[in-house]
């Protein structure tokens, strides 16, 4: 640069490279890039016109100063590291920022290179030096929206195809994230409830810092601040930086902020279909705050992505809430139309056992409650009742109807094969054991064992079933292995067992293992409304084997049916309908009610005498034999144990003979 320095000033040599003429320095100066000569000691010895923009002085009194006494300490430092390495030979490009006194600082990007001397020594550097805090500030900017709008997609795509049951999580995930990335205290959605026009606070998220002054919301509260939420509902958002900007006479919000110690908010209205659905919030409890309008339209734009989840969720609790009341309407309406159902089930799922009396039904109901458990039953009921269809009902609404039942009836076993039949044998585990065989235990794994007429178990096998009932475990006649197995069991009975308890027939830990869910079936007396429809089965099937076509009943013939006692019990009544298939040659059934007739005084008689007179009838037309094809036992349906019991309760005995009765006989000993 040519020319003398001012006053006070020493005379400066122009260094190579800037020659004085007028076009240079006009051209340098018009350029917005600092442009500057320092010596070796760090001292301006030329500028462009930048540096009066940049540090507001005139080139001249820069023009000989030192580097840190016009950037100052702060500014100086930040680039030391930089004058240090041009001094020292090398060229330097580098980006920082520099601070000022006033607290002001500039993002700048130079370069840095050496001047050397004709000795090859470095006599200085030329800086070139360009302000790009505005391009740094825009490229803030778009990486701030970039990453807003990651954030955006982050949660708008879990939002979109996720079940409703996770959506709250998700939100609360994300209002987490946005007070995050606006660094601010709280986030808060809160949901507008139109049946109590009050507000909730559905989702909260809190800043890891210390909370104990922010204000909760919690449970539903009548609608706040109605100008505030008015203004929500018109123009969509509401802005405020601080205390000074809400206006003057909303005082229910002033005195909340004030109170709380909120110093900064953005509400924004959430909507769908232009239904207020809430607001969404976001708060700050340290600083007041700036709210750029790009930062509010950001905030509706997510808002309207929650408040698509939301709506989305409310819409499936809707329904779900309808379900549920159409389900408990239904079950009322099961409840009190118990008897219909009840008769539907008998309809589709029980047509081995036909009935529609209260009693039956109630049987019935009991096997529903237990069939799909793997508890043990007890089936207690006269002979001929129909025990055994009630266990095959019980298995085949459980689990276990994939595979066959496994009957065994205990009486019907020889006293000295009943171990072997239920519990196996290996081969030579006894005289005649020519063969290993499979117990009915084993047989039944996986599925249900029935175990008709329990009682008649021999005392000295009852400790290995009670075994087996406790922990699935047994060995084979004649082996030490133990077996498991996984078997339901349901025993049959027509004894009471309580009383072979206490007469030392029974044992009481079996009978407590046995005796879980008891179902007792109703004797054919107590239940006459079924007579006809058993009849009418029994007709029915018979009919066909028959060839055979009834198309009516005499009345008569029903009536007597229904006041018959049937010691035998259904069993009995089928052997009756049988025969009058056998006996009738036209449409109207011919059938004989042993024991009674339309006679005088017929309906005098009590059950007990009806059913007296019914056995003696009996035993009187089969010449009084009880056993065999033809015996009396047959004809009623009974066991011949049963029989002789039922006459000896009865008194009955054949006239003029003398025979024993007892229960341990096998014959009649005239």
């Amino acid at each position: 640069m040519a020319g003398d320095a001012s006053s006070g000033q020493k005379a400066r040599t122009e260094p190579a490279g800037f020659p004085g003429d007028e076009p240079v320095r006009r051209m340098t100066d018009s350029l917005p890039v600092l442009i500057s000569y320092i010596d070796a000691d760090e001292r301006f010895e030329f500028n462009n016109a930048a540096h009066e923009k940049w540090f507001g002085r005139s080139c001249e009194s820069i023009t000989g100063q030192s580097l840190r006494d016009v950037l100052g300490g702060k500014a100086y430092d930040s680039i030391r590291e930089y004058t240090i390495a041009v001094l020292s030979g090398r060229e330097v490009t580098f980006e920082t920022r520099i601070p000022y006194p006033d607290g002001r600082s500039r993002h700048v990007r130079g370069n840095f290179l050496p001047h050397r001397g004709s000795d090859g020594a470095v006599h200085g550097f030329y800086a070139l030096v360009s302000d790009i805090s505005d391009l740094k500030s825009t490229e803030r900017v778009l990486d701030e929206r970039l990453r807003f709008e990651a954030l955006v997609s982050r949660i708008s795509a879990q939002l979109i195809h996720l079940p409703t049951g996770e959506i709250d999580k998700v939100i609360e995930n994300g209002l987490s994230l946005i007070g995050g990335f606006f660094d601010v205290d709280r986030v808060v959605i809160g949901e507008f409830l139109p049946d109590v026009k009050g507000f909730r606070a559905r989702y909260l998220w809190l800043a890891n810092r210390d909370t104990s002054g922010l204000y909760m919301p919690s449970g539903r509260r009548p609608l706040p601040f109605p100008n505030l939420i008015s203004r929500l509902q018109t123009d969509g958002a509401f802005v405020f930086g601080s205390l000074r900007e809400i206006p003057e006479d909303w005082t229910d919000v002033r005195s909340f902020v004030e109170k709380f110690g909120l110093k900064a908010a953005v509400l924004v209205s959430l909507s769908v279909g232009g239904a207020f659905m809430g607001g969404f919030t976001i708060e700050s409890y340290r600083d007041e705050r700036t709210w750029p309008d790009d930062v509010v339209r950001r905030l509706k734009f997510i808002g309207e992505i929650f408040a698509g989840a939301m709506d989305r969720k409310r819409s499936e609790e809707t329904l779900q809430a309808a379900f549920s009341e159409i389900q408990r309407l239904k079950e009322r309406l099961e409840t009190e139309n118990i008897y219909l159902r009840q008769e539907i089930k008998l309809k589709h799922n029980y047509e081995e056992i036909v009935g529609q009396s209260t009693v039956i039904k109630a049987v019935l109901n009991q096997v529903e409650q237990v069939a799909e458990t793997d508890s043990t039953v007890l089936i207690q009921g006269e002979t001929g009742t129909g025990k055994e269809l009630l266990a095959r009902a019980i298995h085949n609404f459980s689990s276990r109807k994939g595979r066959t039942m496994v009957k065994v009836n205990c009486a019907a076993l020889p006293a000295a094969l009943v171990e072997s039949e239920l519990f196996g044998r290996e081969k030579g585990a006894y005289t005649g054991a020519l063969s290993k065989q499979m117990g009915r235990f084993e047989v039944a794994h996986g599925s249900t064992i029935f175990l008709d007429e329990i009682s008649e178990l021999p005392l000295e096998l009852q400790a290995k079933l009670l075994r087996v009932l406790q922990d699935g475990r047994f060995e084979r006649l004649g082996s030490s292995k133990t077996i498991h197995v996984d078997v339901r069991v349901i025993a049959a009975t027509n004894r009471d067992l309580v009383r072979a308890v206490k007469d030392g027939r029974f044992r009481q830990d079996l009978y407590y293992r046995l005796n879980v869910f008891p179902i007792t079936v109703p004797p054919l007396r107590e239940r006459p409304e079924d007579i006809p429809l058993l009849v009418w089965a029994f007709i029915n099937e018979f009919g066909e084997t028959m060839g055979k076509r009834i198309e009516s009943i005499p009345k008569q013939s029903m009536e007597l049916m229904q006041r018959c006692p049937w010691p035998g019990n259904v069993r009995e009544l089928r052997n009756v309908i049988e025969h009058g298939m056998i006996i009738t040659r036209d449409k109207i059934l011919k059938v004989q009610v042993p024991g009674l007739s339309d006679s005088v005084g017929a309906h005098d008689l009590t059950i007990r005498e009806v059913e007296r007179k019914h056995v003696v009838s009996v035993l009187e037309r089969t010449g009084w034999r009880i056993r065999g094809r033809n015996g009396a036992a047959a004809v009623l349906g009974l066991k011949p144990t049963t029989l002789h019991s039922r006459m000896k309760k009865l008194g009955i005995q054949r006239p003029g003979k003398s025979f024993d009765i007892s229960l341990d006989s096998r014959h009649i000993v005239e």
